[in-house]
């Protein structure tokens, strides 16, 4: 798309603009422009508009352009755009000033909820920037990797845009603490070249039984990201041995069809033997953010371990480039007046944005702004769990939910008359911290008058929990 005629104006636009103005790194603005734009096009975000925008965005700031030059030459839509992303330049998760921090937090929030592409735009900044951090001083890099890290690649996974998540975290995991990432690296080659011959096998034989069977497919294997593996390592019951670690490498078997995954599942099942308690169907279940896969890890050639995924080349997609995988104008059914609209409104009409409107109503309803940024650091930003009913259905928690959190997540009558829980089929308390990957069943009460305990507040941690038993607790 680099040679649309929109693309090619604003590629021309941003070189006189910015007249040759470099970096601290000696690279041209308007090189780093354009390698913006072409990380959105390798993640699938192709429209002319957006990356116009990208290709535009330092324009302002660093270039001789002003906001009338941009309405002029390329409309309202793109210049808004570039001046909200401008105002995202302040994010920083090293702010001394809390409120500032909070204030700054709510801004991007609001145009998350307005136009996502201004996003997709920041992160794929974010991305370029931190390839060039050794030319900046250890207090900015500092600032940069931390609000990288902590702030947009859990963005980016909730908007199931896994390899980018995993680039801006290994990114940002070198600068931090560039010791255990490379003692992680180490581990992670260590690994990978005295496994290299089961690995091999592993392939060859995967393929063979899979033409064996007429299956149409392709293979491919990835290694685990650095700064994944590293939080796998350093957790207690793995006391960084990889040798319990069994999706260092997911081999990823592609077919055409849903029926075709769940054939392959059983082929694979006949020829190697499955792990109990490690199959897990995010076809039927599919994680919030959209992923759809069947995990199962196996025991294959010389006993070793391995993780296979099974999917379709759509949800393969799907799960390496999230929901701008489906930003395409013929297949949107949102009646619009434009494209750029459209380019607005495309994203917003998903349900998986779901907690895009959470956080529009969290903006409204808390207004102290230490209590927001408790709820964002916790619900939004924190590492996630998932939890399933036991009907199978998933529920994505941060950590140190409860049942309780829970049972308000799956609904607010579940929660108010919750009286006890049962976790993976015993029964816990409710203050019990759940687990990822354990199924959660509710006990409660027949009486309508039923009330939550307000002693629940102590040890509850989603905001959606807080507010129920505060507003039920009220009322009585």
């Amino acid at each position: 798309m680099l040679d649309d005629p929109l693309v090619k104006k604003a590629i021309e636009f941003s070189r006189l603009s910015l007249a040759g103005k470099k970096r601290y790194s000696g690279e041209l603005f308007e090189d780093h422009c354009l390698k913006v734009a072409k990380i959105l096009e390798r993640y699938k975000i192709t429209d002319p508009t957006t990356l116009s925008a990208a290709i535009l965005h330092h324009s302002l700031k660093e270039g001789a352009a002003t906001v009338e030059d941009l309405k002029k030459e390329f409309g309202d839509d793109i210049a808004e755009m570039i001046v909200t992303l401008e105002s995202l330049s302040v994010i920083k998760i090293t702010d001394i000033d809390a409120k500032n921090f909070a204030e700054n937090l709510r801004r991007m929030f609001l145009v998350l909820a307005k136009d996502l592409r201004i996003v997709l735009i920041k992160l794929a900044d974010i991305l370029d920037n931190l390839k060039t951090l050794e030319y900046l001083r250890e207090s900015k890099r500092v600032e940069i990797s931390k609000t990288a890290l902590e702030i947009f690649a859990p963005l980016a996974e909730r908007l199931g845009m896994g390899e980018m998540k995993g680039d801006i975290q290994d990114l940002a995991f070198a600068q931090l603490n560039p010791e255990e990432y490379q003692r992680t690296v180490k581990i992670l080659e260590k690994e990978l070249k005295s496994t290299e011959e089961t690995l091999l096998k592993i392939r060859q034989e995967l393929k063979q039984i899979l033409q064996k069977e007429r299956v149409h497919f392709r293979l491919e294997g990835r290694a685990k990201h650095v700064y994944s593996l590293y939080l796998k390592l350093k957790r207690s019951e793995n006391d960084f041995d990889i040798s319990r670690i069994h999706d260092i490498i997911a081999f990823r078997v592609i077919v055409d069809t849903t029926e075709e995954c769940y054939r392959v599942l059983g082929i694979i099942h006949k020829l190697w033997r499955p792990l109990p308690d490690r199959i897990k169907d995010y076809i039927a279940n599919p994680k919030p953010n959209g992923y759809q896969s069947i995990h199962t890890t196996i025991v294959g050639p010389d006993d070793q371990p391995f993780e296979l995924q099974i999917r379709t080349e759509q949800m393969h997609q799907d799960a390496e480039y999230g929901i701008a995988a489906h930003w395409h104008y013929s297949e949107q059914k949102v009646k619009v007046s434009s494209k750029s609209e459209l380019n607005r409104k495309a994203f917003m009409t998903d349900d998986r944005l779901e907690w895009v409107k959470k956080l529009s109503d969290w903006q409204e309803e808390i207004s102290d702004n230490e209590e927001f940024l408790k709820t964002v650091k916790t619900d939004f930003f924190g590492e996630r769990i998932f939890v399933f009913t036991p009907k199978g259905e998933i529920k994505d928690l941060p950590i140190g939910a409860t049942p309780v959190d829970f049972a308000y997540k799956v609904h607010s009558d579940l929660g108010n008359k919750a009286t006890g829980a049962r976790v993976n089929e015993k029964w816990v308390p409710l203050n019990t911290k759940l687990k990822n990957g354990d199924v959660c069943e509710l006990m409660v009460s027949k009486d309508p008058s039923k009330k939550p305990n307000k002693d629940w507040l102590r040890f509850v941690v989603t905001a959606e929990a807080r507010k129920r038993i505060k507003k039920a607790t009220s009322e009585s």
